[in-house]
């Protein structure tokens, strides 16, 4: 296809499209004068006037403008503005590069020494990882949704976010600070994504499979995005919401035992009415404190229920999606003004407790 008719067939779709440097991944160049200008777009006469400088905010669905852009430069790649599409795409890379440290691999979820990561070497396999530790079907092959496949042998997984009122943000799979995956980097909000059959040098963005469209954004990896800090906003129906606990059997082993890690050390089990007993009088402490303004030790029995929850988590015994969802209901009862020093207090804790695993019977 060419390329404006790629753009037509995005905008079609209600995907906002900006020009791309030919034969480039990156956006057409803005105009002398903004280049010489150094103001802001939120003030920039070009966007007004229909010109494509700043990149993604330049954004159309308007097949008139759509057609003076590419009509008068067909060598232009597309690019399509997830943000103000409601898309949110995974985009998984295959770069050689050097393997960080374990903690690294998937922020937030502590892997235990004795797990084999022998052979890890990409975005593919960390994503991998993460689904098999939730119990979920790997998002590379998930084939009822978009997948295109880059020059670089990366993949570019669509989904559609279905909750206008929960904004997700861009991020770097190497980030310190947000990211879902190592050399998994998420395009949402304030990003942009190379449409479907776009050429560079390197090669084509090859479509995959036989779909055309996004499928709506599986929850637990809505839940992901969630726990990782990407939400930028919620709407408020939206928060709290409960995740799925991993499925048991076979099939969810698999892409364990693909990446050679042992399937009983990551595969949370139904929560044990011994552990469910242990975690749930420290909760109904947490809870509890909602009936006193101030001076209840609130943060100390938060950190405290954490603590313990990280600890059963890393052993096995409760899944991290479920205590999470059990904490953070606890402390919105009790302390509904704070939600952000509530997460935080969660997440530094769970962090904490499961650097020592923790049975009903007490730490080895």
């Amino acid at each position: 296809m060419r390329a404006h008719d790629v753009a037509r067939w995005c905008a079609g779709n209600g995907w906002p499209v900006h020009p791309l440097a030919p034969g480039r991944k990156t956006p057409a160049a803005n105009c002398a004068a903004c280049r010489e200008a150094g103001h802001v777009p939120q003030d920039c006469p070009c966007l007004p006037a229909g010109r494509w400088c700043h990149g993604f905010r330049a954004a159309t669905t308007d097949t008139a403008r759509i057609d003076d852009w590419w009509g008068q430069h067909p060598a232009m790649g597309v690019g399509v503005a997830c943000g103000p599409a409601g898309l949110v795409v995974l985009d998984v890379d295959a770069h050689s590069a050097s393997v960080p440290d374990r903690g690294r691999l998937l922020p937030g979820i502590p892997i235990h020494p004795r797990v084999d990561l022998t052979g890890l070497g990409s975005g593919f396999d960390t994503l991998a990882l993460l689904a098999a530790y939730r119990g979920q079907q790997d998002p590379a092959s998930d084939a009822t949704t978009l997948r295109v496949r880059t020059p670089s042998g990366g993949l570019h997984i669509w989904y559609r976010n279905t909750r206008p009122g929960t904004r997700y943000r861009s991020s770097t799979g190497s980030s310190p600070k947000v990211a879902l995956a190592w050399q998994v980097d998420i395009r949402a909000d304030n990003g942009y994504i190379v449409a479907p059959t776009n050429r560079t040098p390197q090669g084509s963005y090859v479509p995959v499979g036989e779909v055309r469209t996004p499928a709506p954004l599986p929850e637990w990896l809505a839940a992901e995005l969630t726990r990782t800090g990407h939400v930028t906003t919620s709407a408020p129906e939206e928060a709290g919401e409960a995740t799925h606990a991993p499925p048991e059997g076979k099939a969810a082993d698999a892409p364990l035992r693909a990446l050679r890690i042992p399937a009983p050390l990551y595969r949370a089990r139904r929560a044990p009415r011994a552990a469910q007993r242990l975690l749930d009088p420290l909760l109904a402490e947490v809870t509890a404190c909602g009936a006193v303004p101030q001076g209840a030790s609130f943060s100390e029995k938060l950190n405290r229920a954490a603590f313990t929850a990280g600890g059963l988590v890393a052993a096995g015994h409760l899944a991290d999606t479920d205590v999470r969802d059990l904490l953070a209901r606890a402390a919105q009862a009790a302390r509904p003004h704070q939600p952000q020093r509530n997460t935080a207090i969660i997440d530094s804790a769970l962090a904490a407790g499961a650097t020592r695993p923790l049975h009903p019977q007490g730490r080895p």
